[in-house]
């Protein structure tokens, strides 16, 4: 009975390594998506490849969220170490999670704060960054983030929610709003930025003009 246990409790936790390949050429949804769609809630997702969104949006991103996307191995310890040196203890440690960690959590766990989630998805970001080259990783990120506050996820939906247009058609200005929407579209709506987040979206469009690597990652070929 407990060698059946364990067997099932290996299969659930090796499931996302698998996984994982086959999301090379599948496009997946998020965790998020599911329980929504599953218990009765709005989900509008439109997949859109990399190279069919407009590049300021995925800079933006990068500069917004996760700086040393195009250098790190899935986590970064530079981060990690920041977010340690910071906090007073164990339990006032926030931020360091990079795109390929939230990439794992958005796909195969859950959300919230939790250690158990934390020691599951660093091994898990750790994989996808192995096996995932950089720009794959973020077309998921950008397809499978919540980006509208009514179950809009993806580039392509949270565009279209909030200006009217493709993901393939954004200003510097508008990537930059839609980057400072994360990871709250519910207070942060693009749509109507407050003071607050027009400053936030305008230090994000100010730093993607001034990142070379991050834009040399971006047109990597898959």
């Amino acid at each position: 009975m407990w060698r059946t246990v364990l067997y099932a409790v290996l299969a659930v936790l090796l499931l996302p390594y698998a996984l994982t390949l086959l999301y090379a050429v599948v496009n997946p949804p998020s965790t998020l998506m599911l329980w929504r769609t599953v218990t009765g809630q709005r989900v509008v997702r439109s997949w859109v490849p990399l190279a069919k969104i407009d590049p300021a949006l995925p800079l933006s991103v990068i500069v917004a969220e996760d700086g040393r996307f195009c250098s790190h191995f899935g986590i970064d310890l530079t981060e990690i170490q920041n977010a340690l040196d910071d906090a007073e203890g164990l339990d006032d440690v926030r931020g360091g999670s990079t795109l390929t960690q939230q990439v794992a959590k958005n796909l195969f766990l859950w959300q919230g704060r939790s250690y158990v989630r934390k020691a599951l998805e660093l091994p898990l970001a750790l994989w996808i960054d192995l096996v995932l080259p950089k720009p794959r990783i973020l077309e998921i990120y950008l397809n499978i983030a919540e980006l509208g506050p009514d179950g809009e996820f993806g580039a392509e939906e949270g565009a279209k929610r909030a200006f009217g247009r493709s993901a393939a058609n954004l200003s510097a200005n508008q990537a930059a709003l839609l980057a400072a929407s994360l990871p709250n579209p519910v207070t942060r709506d693009a749509k109507r930025p407050g003071p607050g987040l027009r400053r936030l979206a305008g230090l994000y469009q100010r730093r993607a003009a001034s990142a070379p690597e991050a834009a040399a990652c971006i047109r990597q070929k898959r």
